[in-house]
């Protein structure tokens, strides 16, 4: 079941930024900003009286970044749903937030469309990369690792589904496709994080690209 209205608290530190995607998410049917904030600490603030469906929240902010900003949310609200936005091209940045456990990541230069496409993913419970972020890190990591041996701690079965995982597929469309039980699937996932030392989704594509397991 849906929502008819996904409320968005938008963190942003830049006045001029928060004006022009405000006006362009109301215009977009589903969402609209509920609040807004210029650093990580009034984020905070208003996580006391409102919990949104959805964060929008930028990475170099004054008083409080969003690197820390994602931690003390995520820890207090696990469920809570946020999706990075930045100029960055510092891998580092990156795997920061993803550690602190945000579901998504757009650079500010994407096109409507495209942030229309990470609002609904991550809404609807999954986790969206920025295609040209995603094309950078590759790029990054490929660079860093063409010297040393791929060592694959992951079964064959396990890449397999950890390939469909980074595609978006939900356990159960794993299953389906592979023509195995979603129990078993469960299973694999379950075993696939351990492995990895992987806490979420977003880690979890990390490490495939960082050990080359897929392509993009």
């Amino acid at each position: 079941m849906t929502k008819e209205q996904y409320n968005i608290i938008l963190v942003d530190d830049h006045t001029l930024f928060r004006n022009g995607l405000r006006i362009l998410l109301n215009n977009l049917s589903g969402y609209q900003i509920s609040a807004e904030a210029a650093n990580g600490q009034e984020f905070l603030d208003l996580l006391e009286t409102q919990v949104p469906d959805l964060v929008l929240l930028d990475i170099d902010m004054p008083v409080m970044d969003g690197i820390e900003a994602a931690q003390k949310a995520v820890s207090k609200y696990p469920d809570i749903k946020i999706i990075t936005l930045s100029m960055y091209g510092e891998e580092d940045y990156y795997y920061k937030m993803v550690d602190a456990g945000v579901k998504g990541f757009l650079l500010k230069n994407s096109d409507i469309s495209e942030v229309k496409t990470a609002l609904q993913t991550v809404v609807e419970g999954g986790t969206y990369f920025s295609s040209e972020l995603l094309q950078t890190l590759v790029s990054s990591l490929r660079t860093k690792s063409q010297h040393h041996e791929k060592q694959h701690i992951l079964s064959e079965r396990e890449i397999e589904i950890l390939i469909l995982i980074c595609k978006g597929f939900s356990n159960q469309e794993i299953a389906d496709q592979l023509y195995i039980s979603k129990r078993t699937v469960d299973k694999h996932r379950s075993n696939i994080l351990e492995k990895s030392e992987s806490k979420n989704t977003a880690q979890l594509v990390m490490y495939a690209i960082k050990n080359q397991l897929v392509e993009i």
